[in-house]
């Protein structure tokens, strides 16, 4: 199919996630969804349409841009290693800066946690993930399959700050302030230790798998 079937996953990639989180669309579909459906419909829907576009992506014509080198492929997995430990400590945490947020109510300003050093791990990690990845494979389809989850990630902050910006009123920045202000600290040693296990446990799972489901064994 060439190229054809990479633009489509594209268009449909940025449809997916623009459409349903739209003012007039979300609030149809709470509601006849709940929250909870809301999200696990999205959370399925995302992912879908991620491993269609990954798929076009491996099936698109080769052009290569640079060649791979073993220096870049093993930053891809140190890397990886970064986004999966970042998302472990970041899953759960209240983040009224963020989508979701958990419950605000649970938000302690004086220990937020991963959230001192980011106002949106998640993000940050989608787009550590697409720039190591970009670098990793070096050829056309690739750089803009990754290029585009990094610049949709770094875009994707500004857009939630205004939102919440918008929606929080002065309270956004007063606890954007207590938030910098804060002591760094990632938590207390057992549940932190257990997340990071989780985040690394991850990590080989995604090693692991990257082969049978990719089609290419990451390699150091």
């Amino acid at each position: 199919m060439g190229w054809s079937e990479l633009i489509v996953a594209f268009c449909v990639f940025l449809l997916s996630h623009a459409i349903p989180v739209r003012p007039p669309v979300k609030p149809w579909l709470v509601a006849r969804l709940g929250q909870g459906g809301f999200t696990l419909a999205y959370s399925v829907l995302s992912l879908g349409v991620l491993v269609w576009v990954i798929g076009a992506a491996g099936r698109a014509p080769v052009v290569p841009l640079w060649p791979q080198m073993p220096i870049l492929q093993g930053g891809a997995i140190v890397g990886m290693l970064a986004v999966c430990l970042g998302v472990a400590l970041s899953i759960g945490v209240p983040n009224p800066f963020s989508f979701g947020g958990g419950d605000p109510a649970r938000y302690d300003p004086q220990a937020p946690g991963v959230i001192r050093l980011t106002r949106h791990p998640l993000l940050l990690g989608l787009a550590l993930w697409g720039a190591v990845h970009v670098l990793a494979n070096g050829d056309l389809a690739h750089v803009l399959l990754f290029g585009l989850f990094a610049g949709f990630a770094g875009l994707g902050t500004r857009i939630l700050d205004r939102r919440r910006q918008r929606e929080m009123g002065p309270q956004w920045a007063e606890l954007d302030a207590k938030r910098r202000s804060a002591p760094l600290s990632l938590g207390r040693f057992g549940p932190l230790t257990l997340r990071l296990l989780a985040g690394l446990g991850v990590f080989l799972l995604l090693w692991a798998l990257h082969g049978p489901v990719i089609g290419v064994v990451p390699m150091l």
